[in-house]
This record gives structure tokens, sequence and C-alpha cells, in this order.
């Protein structure tokens, strides 16, 4: 999430009069600020948040092949296709994410058909 911070301070220079010199309730409207070029830091925020969201399918996955892989399978998908999307510097790890998202889903299926349960049993 990107925040963005405008700046409206009102001028209140010599070149901006509010009211003429006769007295008349007239006031002059101010003048348009110079149009200036868009700042890039918004476009480095969203490839920052893109390639944080690499990272975390990728982690998001891993963690899921051992625990809550109904959970962090689809949650891992879901956030390494928004950052391929968003055109990461990490495609490698957001691919990585998506693999392992997909493999928390063929764990859980294995899980299921062979235990007949979504719970995990590690023993006695």
């Amino acid at each position: 999430m990107t925040l963005t911070l405008i700046d409206r301070t009102r001028r209140t220079g010599p070149g901006i009069d509010h009211a003429t010199e006769q007295g008349a309730d007239q006031a002059v409207a101010p003048e348009a600020p110079p149009a200036q070029a868009p700042d890039p830091a918004p476009r480095r925020a969203a490839g920052r948040e893109a390639d944080g969201l690499a990272v975390a399918s990728f982690v998001l996955g891993l963690i899921g092949l051992l625990a809550f892989n109904l959970l962090l399978g689809p949650t891992a998908i879901v956030m390494a296709l928004l950052s391929l999307a968003r055109r990461t510097r990490r495609p490698g790890r957001a691919y990585l994410g998506l693999a392992l998202g997909v493999a928390d889903l063929v764990v859980l299926a294995v899980l299921v058909t062979v235990n007949g349960t979504v719970a995990w049993n590690l023993g006695a």
C-alpha cells in the first residue's frame, strides 16, 4: 500500500490580490501552479510491493508444506499471481511461491485421500 501526501498550502504572495483596491467585494482567482512532472516514487513503491508479495508467497508456500496447507496454499498462489501481474523484479521467487502453493494443495489432497480427514496425524 502506498501513501501519497499532497501539499495544498495557500499562496498569499504579492502576486495574488484577494480584493481590488477600490474596495469592491470581488476576489481575484489565484494563479494555477505550474505543471510538474509526475513523481517516480509511486512506481518504485509498487515495485517494492510486488517484490514483497513474491517473497511472501514463497515463504507461505514453504510453511504451507508443513502446516496449514489448506489456508497457506491458496494464499501463496494468489500472492504469487499478484506479484507476477505487478511485474516483480523477482519472478523466480514468485514462480517458486506459485509452485509451492500448488504443492500445498496436492499434499492436502493426498492427506485427505489417505486419512479421510483434513487434519494432520503424525503419530499415535
